[in-house]
C-alpha cells in the first residue's frame, strides 16, 4: 500500500459558531488551526473561508488570502481549497476564493444534489448570531447546484488556466458516472483524487456496503488511474475511515465534516482529530503521507506556482 493521505477539512459552511466555541472563524483561527493540523500529520487542508464578524460562509477574496499566506509560511502542507463555498453562493462566488489564489488544488463537488442540514436546526435553544437558524432550515428547500456546465468551467478555470488538480467530491454512486464522462471527454487527467462522501442527507448513506459499492464502481471506471479517499459525517467519522484506511484508501477528518471526538464530547482541535486517525491508520501498519509524498501521488504543480506563496514568504519572514 503507497502512504496514506491524511486530509484535515478545517471549518467548511455546514457548521455554525452555536455548535461548537472551537470552530475556526476568523484567518488567524484558520491560520492556527490549519498548521496544527499539518503539524499533527494532516497532508492536505481542505480550506473554507468565513466572515470573522459572524462566523457566516463568506466568498471574499482576501480572507483567504489572509490565512493562506500564514499557513503557506508555517507549514508545507497542500492548500486545498473549496470551489463548493455554500449553497447560497453563485458560481461566480464560489470561484473568487480559488480565482485568487490560484492553488495547488481545489475541491469539487460531481453534481447538484439536495443537502440538508436542517436537522441541525432543531438541537439548540438559543444561538449567537441570527443567521444561524435560517440557513440550516433554509436548507429544507435548496439546492446545491453543480451543473455539467458549471463543471466544465471549474475544469476550464481553475484546471486548465491555473493549473490546479482536484479532490473530486463524490455523494453518491452517480458522480462517479459524472467524473467518467468529464475522464471520457478528455477534460481531466489522472490520476484522480476521489473523495467518497458518506452520510449527508440527500447523498449516500455512511455504511461499510456502500463505501464497498462505491471503490467497487470506481474500480470499474477508473481501474488503476484513480486514487480513493473517504469523509463521513458527523460519528461516522472514524468507523468509516477506519474503514477506508483497512482498505488500502485515504482519509478525511476535521471540524467541516465532524465537531466531535468521542461520543457527546467536542473536539477541541483539528488537530485532535488528526491524531486520532494517525494513532489508527499507523496501528494498521500504514504509514503517513508526507505534504511532498502526496503531491508526487496526485501530480500537483508545487507551491512555488500558487499566487500566495509571495504572502507566505512574507509572513515567514515577520513570523
Amino acid at each position: 500500500m503507497s502512504a496514506i493521505i491524511i486530509t484535515c477539512a478545517v471549518t467548511g459552511s455546514v457548521h455554525t459558531p452555536t455548535m461548537s466555541p472551537y470552530l475556526p472563524i476568523t484567518p488567524a483561527d484558520i491560520a492556527r488551526e490549519g498548521v496544527a493540523a499539518a503539524e499533527a500529520g494532516a497532508a492536505i487542508l481542505h480550506l473554507h473561508a468565513r466572515d470573522p464578524r459572524d462566523g457566516r460562509p463568506s466568498a471574499d477574496p482576501a480572507l483567504f488570502m489572509a490565512f493562506l499566506g500564514t499557513i503557506g509560511a508555517r507549514c508545507d502542507a497542500v492548500a486545498n481549497i473549496t470551489t463548493g463555498g455554500s449553497a447560497l453562493m453563485s458560481l461566480d462566488e464560489r470561484l473568487a476564493g480559488p480565482r485568487e489564489a490560484s492553488p495547488e488544488m481545489c475541491s469539487l463537488n460531481l453534481g447538484s444534489m439536495n443537502f440538508g442540514l436542517f436537522g441541525a436546526a432543531t438541537r439548540y435553544e438559543s444561538w449567537q448570531h441570527d443567521w444561524e437558524k435560517p440557513f440550516l432550515e433554509g436548507t429544507r428547500d435548496m439546492i446545491f447546484r453543480n451543473t455539467f456546465r458549471d463543471i466544465e468551467t471549474i475544469f476550464e478555470e481553475m484546471g486548465a488556466a491555473r493549473g490546479a488538480r482536484f479532490e473530486f467530491e463524490c455523494y453518491d454512486v452517480g458522480h462517479l458516472y459524472t467524473l467518467a464522462h468529464f475522464a471520457d471527454r478528455g477534460l481531466i487527467e489522472p490520476p484522480f483524487f476521489i473523495q467518497f462522501v458518506l452520510g449527508i442527507l440527500g447523498g449516500i448513506g455512511a455504511d461499510v456496503d456502500n463505501l464497498v459499492h462505491m471503490r467497487h464502481i470506481a474500480d470499474k471506471l477508473f481501474g488503476d488511474r484513480y486514487l480513493f479517499s473517504v469523509l463521513a459525517a458527523g460519528r461516522h467519522q472514524i468507523p468509516m475511515t477506519t474503514a477506508a484506511a483497512a482498505m488500502g484508501g485515504h482519509v478525511r477528518v476535521g471540524l467541516e465534516d465532524n465537531l466531535y471526538i468521542d461520543r457527546g464530547t467536542l473536539a477541541k482541535s483539528n488537530a485532535e482529530q488528526v491524531r486520532r486517525i494517525r494513532d489508527i491508520v499507523e496501528g494498521l501498519g500504514r504509514t503517513v503521507a508526507t505534504p511532498d509524498e502526496a503531491r508526487r501521488l496526485l501530480n500537483l504543480k508545487g507551491r512555488d506556482r500558487t499566487a500566495f506563496q509571495a504572502n507566505a514568504q512574507h509572513d515567514g519572514r515577520q513570523a
